[in-house]
């Protein structure tokens, strides 16, 4: 619900569709750092998904998981 509900619809756009398919499919370590992801700012997260700004180190790898979902759906 939290990936749907975000309060921009540019990032209940991306997140929500990710979550539907890959959630259920992601470790406990994976969903933890996903939940930590959930915490940061919309804007921040955008720009991160975007390209617009460098990922934070910890959550690199997830962002790049994000991002091809999306360029793939």
């Amino acid at each position: 619900m939290r990936s749907w509900r975000r309060g921009t619809k540019e990032m209940d756009m991306i997140l929500g569709p990710f979550a539907d398919a890959h959630l259920a499919s992601l470790s406990p370590a994976e969903l933890e750092l996903y939940d930590a992801l959930l915490l940061e700012n919309d804007q921040d997260l955008y720009q991160w998904v975007s390209g617009q700004a460098p990922v934070p180190e910890r959550f690199a790898a997830l962002i790049e998981t994000i991002t091809g979902h999306t360029q793939r759906a």
